[in-house]
């Protein structure tokens, strides 16, 4: 009977793909994958986390006292400030219960209706904070997509919202998931709020919180390891990695974490992008706030990548993503579906899924994005704005060079410690789209100087001694400042094993003229074949090994191989679903039920 029931559950928009409940097998495989993360420093201390709570609560402190002296300064009754209240309320990570040592923690602040946001909060709370002792580093953000203040607290960096409801006198039991709290907002404030009521939806929508927890957490420790983790340049970020895992376990209900990881992958390197991933239906409610729908809104129709929250107003929660940035995404899609197939089939362990991408040995030209500043405040500034355009820098190259150049950015910012003054770096992986003709010329020169320009003319807040420079860099001609240690003994390591074999081929005869073979080619399938390639600088190497398939060509090609893992595993008794057909109906399931929204 209990069996019965479980099957009747239906979570998300179309039934389940498996009921399969995890074996001995896959319950020691959850828990080695455990001890990996914990390994790894996923997981946070007892007294990090008590920390963190007595932060939250000193920040509650501030924001009531800080409501009240606004009551009483806008010349309210003392009834009227006694009673006055302000929330503070997380969201991300913190609400889902996946956060980790040294994250930030996501917070809302929601005050009564006559507290606003561009005087209230973004200059009374602000001088109130940036008095107080413990709290550093303090930057507002009002003009963002979502207006925001980062400071650090204690040494602990927190994002501070801000909403104002209508109410007088905001409860302490005030349900954010009520649509009412939505009445009279303006769209900063609704998406302000939409991150808790998102969060707190998705949790209601898996069949197993626990086992959703987990496996969200080795999914954004895969992420940050693969260098895919980044919601700002174009990759995807926690919000989007709890959806995308969100719905595998509404397609797989009884599984576990280890069997959540596998299928994870194996669901979505045959998913039919652009087809959204949905947890529930669109529903367009009487308010009015526009919601993702591509047939009303042709902006949404440029998606990639489309991944809606489940919390009225529907939102793709990844509209950052881009044609460069997916193309990198699935190939790190597709090499951690191999590695996951071996693991199921005992050929190999969950360390080889978290191993380190090495970005920069996996193009043959690069950008490099220095930005200088006069001072620490300035810098940390100037480099927020800048990091929050580098999409565009992607979004230029992509157009100006007609879809023939991906643009792939480093998620990440490197320092250059021999130098004195206050600066930072990025990169951008440059490559040659698949069936682009060798030795074709490609000029971006018009990117680039767009993008300095706009960064320069579009920042309000810009100062003399804010300055940018991008320039075109080869592989060889990288600066030894973004190779750590570890990097090098490995690039040593690895010159040592080729030119072992070199010297193996040459005694056996095995050699012609000397040159290597055609696996001596880098792993970010770049060839030797010649092209160019004009930036601001020089000429450079570039080409393909092989092309990106095709979401169908994708789909037919995994199906070959998902079927084989799939009977193997039965016949070891690893797993007792149907193979890969079941999954390709599933999916194009998916594409039937939402295809009112393509």
């Amino acid at each position: 009977m209990e069996n019965v029931k479980v099957r009747a559950k239906q979570f998300g928009l179309t039934k389940p793909i498996s009921y399969v409940k995890p074996t001995d097998f896959h319950i020691r495989r959850s828990f080695e994958l455990e001890k990996v993360l914990w390994d790894g420093g996923v997981y946070q201390v007892e007294e990090e986390a008590r920390k963190r709570e007595e932060i939250i609560e000193k920040l509650r402190v501030v924001v009531k006292s800080w409501v009240k002296q606004v009551t009483r300064w806008k010349g309210y009754t003392d009834k009227m400030v006694e009673n006055a209240n302000a929330l503070i309320v997380t969201f991300g990570s913190y609400r889902l219960g996946v956060h980790g040592p040294g994250s930030d923690i996501d917070t809302l602040c929601i005050g009564p209706s006559y507290v606003n946001r561009e005087e209230d909060f973004f200059i009374r709370l602000h001088n109130i904070l940036i008095g107080m002792e413990g709290v550093s580093e303090l930057l507002p953000i009002p003009h963002a997509h979502v207006p925001v203040m980062k400071f650090k607290f204690e040494g602990v960096s927190i994002d501070l919202l801000y909403a104002s409801v209508s109410h007088l006198v905001v409860p302490d039991d005030l349900d954010i998931s009520n649509e009412s709290i939505l009445y009279e907002a303006d769209e900063p404030t609704v998406r302000s709020l939409s991150g808790c009521r998102v969060a707190d939806q998705i949790l209601r929508l898996v069949p197993n919180v626990e086992h959703f927890r987990t496996t969200l957490r080795c999914l954004k420790f895969w992420a940050k390891r693969r260098g895919v983790y980044s919601n700002v340049t174009g990759f995807l970020g926690g919000v989007n990695l709890a959806l995308l895992v969100a719905r595998v376990c509404q397609l797989y209900p009884n599984a576990n974490p280890s069997m959540l990881v596998s299928r994870f992958f194996r669901v979505y390197t045959q998913w039919h992008w652009p087809n959204p991933v949905m947890l529930c239906p669109i529903e367009d409610k009487e308010l009015g706030f526009p919601v993702w729908d591509p047939r009303r809104n042709p902006l949404d129709r440029n998606h990639h990548m489309p991944i809606i929250t489940p919390a009225y107003p529907n939102m793709n929660s990844s509209y950052s993503v881009s044609t460069s940035t997916l193309e990198a995404m699935m190939k790190q899609f597709h090499t951690a579906n191999k590695i996951c197939n071996d693991i199921e089939l005992n050929k190999s362990s969950w360390g080889a899924l978290f191993e380190p991408f090495l970005f920069f040995r996996s193009y043959q030209n690069y950008l490099q994005v220095d930005i200088t500043a006069t001072d620490a405040d300035d810098l940390r500034a100037w480099k927020g704005w800048v990091e929050s355009r580098l999409r565009q820098l992607t979004l230029k190259v992509e157009r100006c060079t007609i879809g023939k150049l991906l643009c792939v950015p480093c998620p990440r910012e490197y320092v250059d410690t021999s130098r004195q003054c206050c600066h930072c770096t990025y990169f951008m992986g440059l490559r040659k789209k698949p069936g682009v003709e060798v030795g074709e010329v490609i000029d971006i020169r018009v990117a680039t100087q767009e993008f300095k320009e706009e960064i320069v003319n579009m920042f309000s807040f810009w100062t003399p001694g804010m300055e940018i420079h991008v320039s075109h860099v080869l592989k060889n001609q990288l600066p030894s400042y973004v190779f750590p240690d570890e990097y090098r003994k490995r690039s040593q390591s690895s010159k040592s094993i080729n030119q072992q074999h070199q010297n193996k081929r040459k005694i056996n005869s095995e050699m012609v003229d000397g040159k290597p073979s055609a696996s001596g080619c880098m792993s970010g399938g770049m060839s030797n074949s010649s092209s160019q390639l004009k930036a601001d600088m020089g000429s450079c190497k570039t080409g393909y090994k092989r092309r990106r398939l095709t979401p169908e060509e994708g789909s037919c090609e995994e199906s070959k191989g998902l079927s084989v893992s799939e009977s193997e595993s039965e016949s070891d008794g690893l797993a007792k679903e149907k193979g890969s057909s079941l999954l390709q109906n599933a999916l194009l399931k998916e594409v039937e039920v939402s295809e009112n929204f393509l």
